[in-house]
């Protein structure tokens, strides 16, 4: 649907009005060995399976499924799939200690509208020749994803650009929730976040995977029922694979703790 020749419309907008990132349209698989690639696919479902799993124990898990891998080449790519183990002291988030850590806001909160607090993640998406990142963008009232994007990199301009866009759509929050990760601590998403005035900016605790917990649980959810169902060959394929789901998770998916009513219904009505 993007025409690269369009003299009228740059591919930029092209992009903007179809609700796609540019990275989708020129994604090529992320380079790595079809060995790495049948791991990580397994390390992805082990981390779904028991997020509690350390670099010694995911080894021995790979070892029982017939996949010899010591617990460096385990920890490299943990940390390529931005997995974040939940134990008391964990290496697995890369993190920037020179960055300034902002504390964690939501503990205690009671939270009782929408737009008061967003949650935001980054999770690894396998395929069969290659992977791609998610990050996503939840309210956490009404668990309605207000935000998501597909890229090939984990880049601190992709995920101001998403959360630009869902404060474009839905208006400021009041508090938005991130982990610790390189790309929540950056310059350009600070400075985004501070740049909205009213909004604060919180932050998990080290090793703390719970305190998004949320976010955790979508990626959970969205990567059992449909992308590991499925399994999208290319990027296009991703993006309708999660535009198709995403629309089916916040317009009509009952959630227990809604009172078995989609995520819509409490957020567009309380809104």
């Amino acid at each position: 649907m993007v025409d690269k020749n369009d003299k009228q419309f740059s591919i930029s907008d092209q992009c903007s009005l179809l609700g796609m990132a540019r990275s989708t349209l020129y994604y090529t698989p992320s380079v790595s060995t079809p060995e790495n690639l049948t791991i990580m696919r397994q390390m992805d479902e082990l981390y779904l399976e028991d997020p509690t799993r350390g670099t010694r124990r995911m080894s021995k898990s790979l070892l029982r499924r017939g996949f010899r891998v010591g617990r460096h080449k385990v920890r490299t790519l943990m940390r390529i799939m931005r997995m974040k183990t939940i134990y008391c002291k964990p290496r697995t988030t890369v993190i920037d200690p020179a960055k300034y850590k902002y504390p964690y806001l939501l503990r205690n909160l009671k939270i009782e509208k929408p737009n008061q607090v967003w949650a935001l993640d980054i999770t690894y998406v396998p395929m069969p020749r290659g992977f791609m990142y998610l990050v996503a963008i939840i309210d956490l009232y009404s668990r309605y994803i207000v935000g998501w994007s597909l890229s090939n990199t984990m880049e601190a301009e992709w995920v101001v650009n998403t959360l630009n866009t869902a404060v474009l759509k839905h208006g400021k929050p009041e508090i938005i929730n991130s982990d610790q990760g390189t790309q929540f601590t950056s310059d350009e998403y600070i400075g985004y976040v501070k740049g909205l005035e009213t909004v604060q900016i919180s932050m998990d605790g080290k090793g703390r995977a719970t305190d998004n917990a949320y976010v955790e649980r979508f990626f959970r959810t969205i990567k059992y029922d449909k992308l590991y169902l499925e399994m999208p060959n290319n990027g296009t394929e991703l993006h309708r694979i999660c535009e198709q789901f995403i629309h089916f998770y916040n317009e009509k998916r009952e959630h227990s703790e809604l009172g078995y009513n989609p995520p819509a219904e409490r957020y567009l009505a309380a809104a």
